[in-house]
C-alpha cells in the first residue's frame, strides 16, 4: 500500500474554519489547531459548524483530562498492554501495537483508558503530516480467548479515535484472529461507522500482512 486515500474537503469551509479559529487563538493561543488538524475536524464532522463544535470539546476535553500530563502517569504495569512502536508502516504511519492475550475485565479501566490516551497522543506527534497525518493499530488476536474481550475498552478506544482523535485512524489490523472472534466482531462492528469500518483489515498471512508493515517490526516480549 503507497498511499491513502483522503475524502475532498469544501475549500471554502476550510477557510471559514480558519477565520473562526483565529478569533479564539487570538485570545487563547492555546486553542490552536495546525491546517492537517482542521482538515482532519472538517473530513470527520462535515460541516463548518460541527467542526467548529467538535474541536471546542476537544480542547476542553483535554484540559479536563490532563492530555499533556499523561507522560507522567505511572506506566510500569501498562506497558504490556499497548506499545508505540518504534517503526513504521509501508506508508509511513506510527504503528501502536495491541495484545489481545494481555487484557482482561479485570482492570482499573479508567487507568487503562489513560494509558491508552497516552499512546495515541505520542503516536500523533511521531506523524510526518506533510506525509501522512494517520495512524496504523494492530490488535494481535495470538492466544486469544473470551476471557481477553475487554468490550468497555473497546468502546472507549472507537469514542476516542471519532471525538477528539478525528481522522486519525488510518488502518486497523487485525492478526492471528481464531475462529472464536468472528463471533465476537459484529457487536463490536456496530459501534463502528462505515467510514471507521472500511479501516478494519481482517489479515490472513504474513504475506498479506506485508501489504502494510514488515512482520518483523513487530514486538515478541508482550
Amino acid at each position: 500500500m503507497s498511499s491513502e486515500e483522503l475524502a475532498p474537503i469544501n475549500e471554502q469551509d476550510l477557510k471559514d474554519l480558519k477565520e473562526r479559529m483565529k478569533l479564539i487563538v487570538e485570545a487563547d493561543p492555546k486553542q490552536y489547531h495546525n491546517e492537517f488538524s482542521l482538515r482532519r475536524y472538517l473530513r470527520a464532522f462535515k460541516t463548518t459548524d460541527d467542526a467548529f463544535q467538535a474541536i471546542l470539546k476537544t480542547n476542553k476535553w483535554r484540559e479536563t483530562y490532563g492530555v499533556d500530563e499523561l507522560s507522567k502517569m505511572d506506566r510500569s504495569q501498562l506497558d504490556k498492554k499497548a506499545r508505540l512502536l518504534r517503526h513504521r508502516d509501508c506508508i509511513g504511519r506510527p504503528v501502536i501495537y495491541i495484545p489481545a492475550k494481555n487484557h482482561s475485565s479485570e482492570r482499573d479501566i479508567d487507568e487503562l483508558t489513560r494509558f491508552i490516551v497516552y499512546n495515541l497522543e505520542e503516536a500523533c506527534k511521531k506523524c510526518f503530516e506533510e506525509v501522512t497525518d494517520r495512524l496504523c493499530i494492530v490488535f494481535d488476536l495470538a492466544e486469544f480467548s473470551t476471557s481477553c474481550m475487554d468490550y468497555q475498552l473497546v468502546q472507549n478506544l472507537i469514542w476516542l479515535l471519532s471525538k477528539h482523535f478525528p481522522e486519525r485512524l488510518g488502518v486497523c489490523l487485525i492478526i492471528n484472529s481464531p475462529a472464536l472472534f468472528s463471533t465476537i466482531f459484529p457487536a463490536i462492528r456496530v459501534l463502528l461507522d462505515d467510514n471507521t469500518a472500511k479501516k478494519v483489515k481482517f489479515v490472513g498471512d504474513e504475506v498479506e500482512l506485508c501489504q502494510y508493515l514488515i512482520p518483523d517490526i513487530l514486538p515478541t516480549d508482550m
